[in-house]
């Protein structure tokens, strides 16, 4: 079973790929080359971090992944909110319900 020290790295890890992936959206979108330059600089050292912090934990590979993609959902769905002022819709809630609940089965589901 997982350690709580383990979800804690994968949140970090959600943290830092949508933190990396929101970095180089700025940075498409950015009026400036030099902003441009250095966001998509900064987005790549991020999710470069991610890609480090993502296979830290000793799980098997898919389930760590499969737990990481529910906490990934929730901190896009976050980052959407506060850094580009997006609400989630209907489709968008029910299926990140769906995800959760696929969360919740690959984390307490005791084979």
């Amino acid at each position: 079973m997982a350690t709580f020290a383990a979800y804690c790295i994968l949140l970090l890890a959600a943290m830092l790929e949508g933190g990396g992936a929101a970095l180089v959206r700025l940075g498409l979108h950015s009026a400036t080359s030099a902003n441009r330059i250095g966001l998509f600089v900064a987005g790549a050292v991020v999710l470069f971090l991610y890609g480090l912090t993502v296979n830290l934990p000793s799980w098997d590979f898919g389930r760590l992944l499969g737990v990481y993609v529910t906490l990934f959902f929730v901190v896009a769905q976050a980052i959407n909110l506060v850094v580009f002022h997006v609400k989630p819709g209907a489709p968008i809630l029910l299926g990140g319900a769906l995800i959760l609940a696929g969360g919740l089965v690959m984390t307490f589901w005791r084979a």
